[in-house]
């Protein structure tokens, strides 16, 4: 069996899918189709696997590539020291995970100098396997024959062979077992203050003295720890009952009852102490953490996921508001397609209080720019600018938004904001990006560093890699499960779209300046350096809805056209007539148009498809409307108020009540029942009405309920 074949099989059995399931998957990947693709235009090749399974498939092959290349060198060495074995050959092949093949390897596994290797230095492994047998009447005897220059006394003999057998016990494959399965249940993670830093570490006073189960503690806390003992303010361990580890291995290595056996059983505390319990809290420390980083990882992908699939307002003309005091509210006005129209700051407040002023520049700027909608960010002065507006009567139907900023900031003394906007500032910038995330949020957002939005726990203490490509993949995902329309995206946008990248959009870009605005899919084959591949990966997820092909307006891949023509042409109607006729487009047979190429899931996508022609799968937006609350002195317990969702956490939910400072709904407070997941009961932007449970001002902290409202 090929190495190929052989992950086939183990990945099918380790995630529960059908062989050829994992090979279409895996050669697709190979052949640089991207998961996007894959699981919406190849479902007949897969099985219909959504982008998660796919995804799990290629991290999952990956890992074992890795473990491949880790096997590999590992034999090499074993081999170079010539100690392999075909026994030990055969079980390195056969290790299927990483923690199986470094426990194989550890004996062979070049040393710096340790305790036991000077004592091999100094001839006293013949006397560590005599003890190691616990047959000697009388060790003491035994170990006299081994002094010399290097070994001057009975007790270092004695010593030296000691170390020996707990390095051995440290090596020991059905030791490590044992006493990582103990770990694995009964391990408790205790954490202490370090002595003096009780002022210093005052926020992290719950943890001062904190003891529980390593398998129940949850990501948010153990990261806290974690952090906290970074910070030099904790002590953390993690270990399971000393007792119990010590008579497993008792159980494992002594075998008799003399003294000989005192030896071993001597050698056996030394090893946990010095070699073996270290080496397990290490590898537990590292695998809690990489569980806890996987666990706040998903969490804040999934708070990425809804914050990028936001109900667009859509192309409507807009006027954004970066609110301020002393600086005054910059004031953009944008077109359908977000582009910068016109731009002045206004002060209706303190300290300036130029209210009329500002209200006839605002009136002027809605009639002049036939404005549709007002977008608000919601930072510093939001309310105020919110109340000035809707005080403001205007002649047509206004609607009013506020808008998130988080990471406006960043987006506006950012390369991409000074190549869009070279002759503006930071706050003109700023205020664009407000307004055109309420147009657009997925449009806006993909310009931000994810991890600068804001949304999540811990971003900053789990692993930065993985936490990078978990949001780039999100990001990915949105963008194409949207589509995106080819003649308006900006290059980053389009960055994002399957197949292209950023030399590609940037290629896009210039050819739309050079020739006008794409008529027609066909014509993307124009584009500088668009293969067939790229083609074919893009192509279904740009939009051009101005072509005259109505299916460039669609999601139906171009490969798929053909499919539609002939259904059109048996029911004697032009393609354009078909779409969105519903009477006919339900009378459509689907099985007479299966082949072997094309399924059912690809012809019930394109019939979906037909029915709703590029359809925007966000929901629609909603005006809110906060309480008359300003601040946290205006709440008092058993108040029941309006609140958007700002953030989710594993352990709750944080809610904009309009008081500066959010409140959470701690997970016990979201439902009568259990909640095993916050995610489970609210989602991102999600309009809620909270009871306030409790309000400290000193610590400016509000707790809130979803219960009983």
């Amino acid at each position: 069996m090929t190495d190929k074949k052989k992950y086939i099989a183990l990945l099918a059995s380790r995630l529960g899918h059908h062989e050829w399931q994992v090979e279409n998957v895996i050669r697709l990947i190979d052949d640089g189709a991207t998961i996007p693709f894959i699981s919406r235009y190849r479902k007949e090749m897969t099985g219909s696997l959504d982008e998660v399974q796919i995804n799990h498939i290629k991290d999952q092959y990956e890992k074992l590539v890795e473990l491949d290349k880790r096997r590999e060198a590992v034999i090499r060495s074993i081999e170079e020291q010539d100690k392999m074995s075909p026994e030990l050959l055969e079980r390195l092949n056969e290790a299927v995970t990483m923690t199986e093949l470094e426990d194989l390897y550890l004996p062979y596994r070049p040393k710096r100098i340790t305790r036991a290797s000077v004592a091999r230095e100094k001839g006293l492994e013949p006397l560590a396997r005599l003890i190691m047998k616990q047959e000697l009447p009388d060790p003491e005897t035994e170990a006299e024959k081994y002094l010399d220059d290097d070994v001057e006394s009975i007790e270092d003999a004695l010593r030296g062979a000691r170390d020996i057998i707990a390095e051995w016990i440290n090596e020991d494959e059905s030791a490590r077992k044992k006493i990582r399965r103990l770990f694995d249940r009964d391990a408790r993670i205790k954490s202490k203050l370090v002595k003096g830093k009780e002022e210093e570490g005052a926020k992290y006073r719950d943890y001062f003295e904190w003891d529980e189960q390593l398998s129940g503690c949850p990501s948010h806390r153990l990261l806290a720890m974690r952090r906290g003992e970074d910070e030099g303010f904790l002590k953390i361990s993690i270990m399971p009952n000393e007792e119990r580890a010590l008579e497993l291995l008792d159980e494992i290595f002594v075998k008799a009852d003399n003294d000989t056996a005192e030896q071993v059983l001597a050698a056996v505390k030394d090893s946990w102490k010095r070699l073996l319990g270290p080496a397990m809290e290490n590898e537990f420390r590292s695998l809690s953490k990489e569980k806890a980083d996987e666990e706040a990882i998903k969490v804040f992908a999934d708070n990425l996921r809804q914050l990028l699939l936001a109900p667009p307002l859509g192309g409507k003309r807009v006027l954004a508001i970066d609110p301020g005091y002393r600086t005054g509210c910059k004031v953009v006005c944008l077109d359908k397609q977000g582009k910068l129209l016109h731009n002045e700051t206004i002060f209706p407040h303190p300290p300036q209080n130029q209210t009329a002023l500002s209200v006839k520049k605002i009136s002027s700027l809605v009639n002049s720019y036939k404005i549709e909608a007002i977008a608000i960010g919601n930072g510093t002065a939001s309310r105020e600018t919110e109340d000035f507006i809707k005080w403001i009567k205007f002649e047509g139907d206004i609607k009013v938004f506020v808008v998130s900023e988080a990471g406006a900031s960043v987006y506006s003394a950012s390369q991409v904001a000074r190549d869009e906007f070279p002759d503006y500032d930071v706050t003109v910038r700023g205020a664009v990006s407000i307004g055109r995330r309420l147009m657009d949020p997925l449009a806006e957002l993909v310009k931000i560093d994810p991890k600068s939005i804001g949304v999540g726990q811990y971003q900053h203490d789990v692993d930065q890699a993985k936490l990078q490509q978990s949001l780039d993949d999100v990001v990915v995902s949105c963008v194409n499960r949207v589509g995106v329309e080819v003649n308006t995206a900006s290059k980053h946008l389009l960055t994002y779209v399957s197949g292209l990248g950023p030399q590609l959009a940037g290629n896009i870009i210039e050819f739309r300046n050079e020739n006008g605005p794409f008529k027609s899919r066909q014509q993307l084959k124009e584009v500088k350096r668009m293969g067939d591949k790229a083609f074919e990966q893009c192509a279904g997820f740009l939009r051009i809805s101005n072509a005259e092909n109505p299916l460039d307006k669609s999601a139906v891949h171009p490969e798929s056209y053909h499919i539609v023509e002939k259904m059109a042409s048996d029911l004697d109607l032009a393609v354009e007539d078909l779409i969105k006729d519903e009477e006919k487009i339900s009378g459509i047979e689907i099985k007479k148009y299966v082949t072997e190429d094309i399924g059912l899931p690809t012809l019930e996508d394109i019939i979906e498809e037909l029915r709703k022609p590029g359809r925007d799968p966000r929901s629609e937006i909603k005006e809110f409307k906060f309480a008359d609350v300003r601040s946290i002195e205006d709440l008092a317990e058993g108040m029941v108020v309006p609140g958007i969702v700002t953030n989710i956490t594993r352990f709750g939910a944080f809610v904009d009540i309009g008081v500066r400072q959010d409140g959470l709904v701690h997970i016990s407070n979201m439902a009568k029942g259990f909640v095993k997941d916050p995610g489970d009961v609210v989602k991102l932007h999600q309009h809620v009405k909270v009871k306030v449970v409790s309000v400290d001002t000193e610590r400016n902290r509000i707790q809130l309920s979803l219960k009983d409202v």
